[in-house]
């Protein structure tokens, strides 16, 4: 029989209370409440940053292709390119490319009643992915573009629809202004109103037919601002799109929207560098509780340890009881904040309990994300290090003197 283990069972489940049961119990309480805030915190930034980036893809595209290239804002109208077969049919050669959708856009002025508020017209073909878009759709439905005419209809964010006092199926008059600073107007429909939760693409956007932007612009019918590709999914953007560039024509770019709008994923980027900090903050929290508990076990199991070591027993047995006890903690605690952690995550899944303020974290809800190897690697990191510290308090045994550990009160 295994005397260390024995013994170490008895004070961790001895049926009357005691003083180190109590210990025991806190010290796994703790050590759940470690593990599961870090379980949490990890699948709550992978799931926001998820959301934000899918938001910012699906609008955007994962890599926008156009021609020459200049210093104008990365929010401005694009001067007319020709639409390129070659580069097409190169794009929807390439595996990773999950579909490619040609744009253009125009500045604008929308007018309702006595309202006026200004936007960027973003105009797609009678081919457009619109499976990007469903996610944002609120009400009514998306414009249905034309292709020898261009559609009347026109979609709003919740935004300008609030600011105009509009809903579905409204008839507003849209102002353009020409080069030449001429003036022209459109009635167009409001069929649906979409919302992003990124303030900066719902107060600055609506949608429409391209063919109603060529109309404007006195474009051809083969001219486009540039291409919006999608990828099957979005790791190394940089790379891909460096990939992409070295296969173009001359004088043609490939852009990822990392590239073109850095700000938002640096901001996405802090987040992660908050994970990380939570996490070293929790292992030590984890660590300094069990090396607390540890030493507390052990000077109030003094006459214990006296007793034995006065009937034979070394130094390393008695290290050993406390080595199982406070195993028994970390593991114990380990499990039951693994469990705890994702019933959390999962919860929030199913009912998005957790509500965060929109104008600030571009979503309603937050999002749990649970990726499987960081819970696993949360675990086995809090366990090794746990482990690893656990053997210095166990150092003060060997300091206890039988006699007067026997006469310690």
């Amino acid at each position: 029989m295994n005397l260390s283990f024995f013994i170490s069972q008895r004070i961790a489940t001895a049926r009357k209370y005691s003083f180190s049961q109590f210990i025991i119990r806190l010290a796994i309480s703790a050590t759940a409440l470690s593990v599961a805030v870090m379980i949490v915190a990890l699948s709550f930034v992978n799931g926001f940053q998820n959301a934000i980036s899918e938001k910012v893809f699906n609008f955007w595209g994962h890599i926008r292709v156009q021609q020459n290239l200049d210093l104008r804002v990365s929010i401005a109208e694009e001067d007319p390119i020709l639409r390129n077969d070659s580069i097409e049919l190169y794009l929807n050669s390439r595996n990773d490319v999950l579909s490619i959708d040609h744009y253009a856009t125009k500045s604008a002025i929308l007018k309702f009643g006595q309202d006026i508020e200004s936007v960027l017209l973003k105009g797609y073909g009678h081919n457009f992915h619109y499976n990007r878009f469903n996610s944002f759709l609120q009400d009514g439905k998306w414009f249905v573009s034309k292709d020898s005419s261009y559609s009347n209809e026109i979609n709003i964010s919740s935004y300008t629809a609030n600011r105009l006092n509009l809903k579905t199926n409204d008839t507003l008059l849209v102002f353009f202004f020409r080069q030449n600073g001429t003036k022209t107007a459109r009635k167009l429909i409001v069929s649906g109103i979409y919302k992003t939760g990124i303030e900066e693409y719902d107060k600055n956007f609506a949608l429409c037919d391209i063919n109603l932007i060529r109309r404007l612009n006195s474009w051809k019918n083969n001219e486009i601002g540039g291409y919006e590709v999608m990828l099957n999914q979005h790791k190394n953007l940089n790379k891909t799109a460096e990939d992409i560039y070295q296969h173009l024509p001359q004088t043609w770019y490939a852009k990822s929207i990392i590239e073109i709008f850095p700000s938002i994923f640096d901001w996405l980027s802090l987040q992660g560098q908050l994970k990380n900090i939570l996490l070293i903050i929790m292992v030590i929290v984890a660590v300094v509780n069990l090396i607390t508990c540890l030493i507390i076990l052990v000077l109030e199991r003094t006459r214990m340890i006296g007793v034995l070591k006065a009937i034979g027993a070394s130094n390393w047995t008695i290290q050993k009881i406390f080595l199982y006890n406070t195993s028994f903690i970390a593991v114990t605690g380990i499990i039951i904040g693994t469990l705890v952690g994702l019933g959390v995550c999962w919860l929030q899944q199913a009912t998005g309990f957790i509500k965060l303020n929109e104008e600030a974290y571009f979503m309603r809800t937050a999002v749990a994300h649970i990726i499987w190897w960081q819970v696993l690697l949360v675990d086995i990191i809090t366990l090794f290090i746990c482990m690893l510290t656990l053997i210095i308090p166990t150092l003060i045994i060997r300091r206890i003197l039988p006699i007067k550990a026997i006469h310690f009160r």
